[in-house]
């Protein structure tokens, strides 16, 4: 799988702030009683191997015996989507030999090819093991024995509360594969890779071996299965009024389908990095522009933007609403953000979406998008200039989103004090977007240590606000990895994300006390260093991983719930050779589930 999630509802959390104590001497143990070592005595006898390992085995999801809906079913919500219409494409094939000959209609084959002939992806070739969907097999025993435990590990007391839950997370670029077949156009993730960088068009094959990958999952005992539809494999040419692919409509209703046939609970993501073609226009070379906000040109804030992605929502709603409890619009919109109309276009449409499936569709389930932030704290916590700077930094990637749509206020000083172009909120459009989340969905991979531009000045951060050509826009704060001591925050993995637990319970804090939303952990994973070079028995025991994910849920229990384009950095938890496709379990998904299921999660 491409990451792992846990589906967190925080409660309200005491006010927390990472602090510097000064210590004397060695780390105290306050639960040992025993202050004196007792005298040794010594003694002879016959030696034997006496030492043994206790056999410990995952335990799988029970099959469903009962199933909950969540809307109406497909046949009567279609009709809210006018004008739908369905059809089928093939493959595209850079060498192919044969010729589309229905030039005449906008959207056939011929149509259809053309896109991905403008796409021009690099190096393309598709070599898949599988043409169609293969059957899964039952996990044998013996793959679902646990590693051997690490000889430190958490020893807390704390159990989750109850509807605590515990998932897995995957995106569609990351692990479909099928890029071109069975009718998927091609999409940002397609044209972004006009460089050095390497592209894996076959991946994990997911397409056509999803029923494995959901059993094997399954057998672990995870009971929530996230995944995001590709817009392009439903919507091959994006915009309202043209043709459904009514491959993409039969594939992911057989996933979610599965899904709930292994016990498991589908969630879905309708945005996840991929945006279609079309929104970038004749000149492909715009994706790459740098913007002024985020990190990549998502085309957000193309004009046809909002209107497409609103019709290509309800379409994947009226199909798949009736089985699917949780909905994300957009996952870390902020990053693919070009500049202010993007947000506009952004929490605009999320909000159009909510208030159709509420109030249209008359959904039952809960709607929200994913949020980036790689939590801002201050570099010296005593530094007034410090902690406005973590403020500054934090605000303006999350206010944007949540100030209008869950709490129904304007964006924050920090966002508009810096992006010229942002578009303003008036209280019509508030009162529309208030109340459009149902949660706060956070990606707390790693944390960032914070500073003024220069040190201890706000008003150097203000300068930079107003300054668009300010090297430190457009954050306007200097980012590191250091403390004031000189050390990294944490263990460094193979790209930006650092082991740094101890900050979690800070971020939770900060948000439920922020934006008053019950908080969902939507996503976190650890790269470990240099896995893409090691052999299979290291990248199997995968210790640091397990390090990252259990110390990130020690301190949700103690309080209590990326680019992609370079597929050497490893996050997945489970191992998957791409000339096989054989997967295997790492050591960290046993480690992660044992530690779940040990502290009360079902």
């Amino acid at each position: 799988m491409a990451s792992i999630s846990l589906l967190l509802v925080a409660l309200p959390l005491a006010k927390a702030q990472q602090i510097y104590i000064p210590a004397e001497g060695p780390t105290a143990r306050p639960q040992c009683t025993a202050t004196n070592a007792s005298t040794p005595v010594y003694s002879h006898t016959s030696f034997s191997y006496t030492l043994s390992e206790t056999v410990r085995y995952a335990t799988s999801v029970p099959a469903p015996t009962a199933s909950t809906t969540y809307a109406s079913s497909p046949a009567s919500l279609t009709t809210l989507v006018p004008s739908l219409s369905y059809t089928t494409w093939g493959n595209w094939n850079p060498n192919g030999t044969s010729t589309a000959n229905d030039t005449s209609d906008p959207y056939g084959e011929a149509a259809w090819t053309a896109l991905w002939v403008t796409a021009n992806p690099p190096n393309f070739t598709e070599t898949s093991l599988f043409s169609t969907t293969v059957s899964p097999t039952a996990i044998p025993t013996s793959e679902l024995v646990l590693p051997p435990r690490d000889y430190f590990g958490p020893s807390d007391c704390y159990n989750f509360p109850e509807g605590f839950a515990l998932g897995v997370a995957s995106s569609a670029s990351q692990i479909e594969g099928a890029t071109a077949q069975e009718g998927k156009s091609p999409s940002l993730m397609d044209i972004l890779v006009q460089d050095d960088r390497p592209k894996d068009y076959v991946t994990n094959e997911n397409y056509y071996y999803y029923k494995q990958d959901i059993e094997r999952v399954a057998a672990m005992g995870v009971k929530y299965f996230s995944f995001s539809i590709a817009w392009t494999r439903i919507l091959p040419f994006a915009l309202p009024g043209t043709p459904v692919n009514q491959a993409g409509i039969d594939h992911y209703n057989d996933v979610i389908n599965f899904i709930l046939e292994k016990g498991m609970v589908p969630e879905v993501t309708l945005l996840h990095f991929d945006t279609p073609l079309q929104f970038y226009g004749d000149n492909q070379s715009t994706a790459a522009d740098p913007p002024e906000i985020g990190y990549v040109n998502g085309a957000y804030q193309n004009e046809s933007f909002p209107d497409a992605f609103v019709n290509y929502a309800k379409v994947a709603m009226t199909h798949f609403a009736d089985r699917v409890p949780v909905w994300y619009t957009f996952n870390e919109p902020l990053l693919y953000s070009y500049n202010g109309i993007s947000i506009d276009h952004v929490i605009k449409s999320h909000a159009r979406v909510y208030h159709f499936y509420k109030e249209e569709l008359n959904g039952t389930g809960k709607i929200a998008m994913k949020f980036n932030n790689n939590f801002g704290v201050p570099r010296d916590p005593s530094s007034d200039a410090d902690v406005y700077a973590a403020n500054h930094f934090n605000s303006f990637q999350l206010g944007p989103f949540l100030n209008p749509t869950a709490l129904g206020i304007d964006y924050p000083d920090s966002y508009k004090q810096t992006i010229s172009d942002y578009v303003p909120l008036n209280e019509t459009d508030l009162a529309y977007l208030n109340g459009t989340i149902d949660f706060i969905g956070v990606d707390p991979y790693t944390a960032t240590v914070v500073a003024p531009p220069t040190p201890g000045s706000i008003n150097s951060i203000l300068d930079c606000a107003s300054n668009s050509s300010n090297t430190f826009r457009p954050y306007c704060v200097n980012q590191t990895t250091v403390n004031i001591y000189g050390w990294d925050i944490g263990y460094r993995s193979h790209s930006y994300v650092y082991i740094t637990p101890t900050y979690l319970r800070s971020y939770l804090n900060y948000l439920y006390n922020t934006w008053y939303h019950p908080i969902v952990i939507t996503e976190f994973g650890f790269p470990v260093y240099s896995e893409a070079t090691k052999d299979l028995p290291d990248q199997l025991f995968d210790t640091p991983r397990s390090l990252y994910y259990l110390s990130f849920m020690s301190e949700c229990s103690s309080r209590s719930g990326k680019t992609f384009g370079d597929y050497d950095a490893h996050f997945g938890v489970q191992t998957v050779n791409r000339t096989t496709q054989e997967r295997r379990y790492k050591k960290s998904f046993f480690d992660f589930v044992d530690f779940m299921k040990a502290r009360g999660v079902e």
